[in-house]
C-alpha cells in the first residue's frame, strides 16, 4: 500500500468515525453543550488544517460555536474534502513541507505527511473525550475503534 493509498484509507475511518460518534450523540438525544462543542472543534480543525495545506485562509474558528446539526453537514462535507485532495496529492507532496502560521500567530512549517498524521491523531484524542463525557453523562457512546471498523467492513 503506497502513502496515499494508506492516507486515503485511515481518512475513510476518520470519516466514518466522527459519523458514528456524531449518530451516537443523536441518539443519546441531550448532549452537553461542551460535548457538541468538543465535535465541532473536531471539524473545524479538520477544515483549518486542509485549508492550511491549500494554502488558504482559515474560515472557521477553532472553537466554533455550533449545533448538532452544523456538526452533521460539516462532517460531511469534510469527508468529501479530505477524499478529494488525497486523490490529486502526488507521491512527492508527502515529503514536502508547508508554511503557516498557529492560532496564536507563530509561523511554522511541517510536512505534508506529518499535518495529516496529526489531523487523525487529533480528531481520535477529542472523539475519546467525546465518548468520555457520554458515558459520565449516562449515555452510549459510539464504538469507533479502527479494528472495528475494519472488522465490520467500514474500512477496507
Amino acid at each position: 500500500m503506497n502513502t496515499s493509498e494508506r492516507f486515503l484509507r485511515m481518512f475513510a475511518y476518520d470519516s466514518w468515525a466522527n459519523r458514528e460518534t456524531l449518530s451516537a450523540m443523536q441518539a443519546a438525544r441531550v448532549v452537553s453543550s461542551g460535548t457538541v462543542g468538543r465535535m465541532a472543534h473536531i471539524l473545524s480543525a479538520e477544515k483549518l488544517w486542509l485549508e492550511r495545506l491549500r494554502g488558504e485562509s482559515q474560515s472557521l474558528p477553532v472553537w466554533p460555536s455550533a449545533s448538532l446539526h452544523d456538526c452533521l453537514t460539516l462532517a460531511d462535507e469534510m469527508a468529501g474534502l479530505w477524499r478529494n485532495y488525497l486523490t490529486v496529492l502526488s507521491p512527492d507532496a508527502f515529503s514536502s513541507k508547508i508554511e503557516y502560521r498557529n492560532s496564536k500567530g507563530e509561523p511554522w512549517s511541517s510536512r505534508v505527511e506529518d499535518v495529516l498524521t496529526h489531523v487523525l491523531m487529533h480528531s481520535a484524542y477529542h472523539r475519546g473525550q467525546v465518548a468520555l463525557e457520554m458515558r459520565a453523562g449516562g449515555m452510549e457512546p459510539a464504538h469507533t475503534d479502527f479494528i472495528h471498523a475494519v472488522r465490520q467492513g467500514f474500512v477496507e
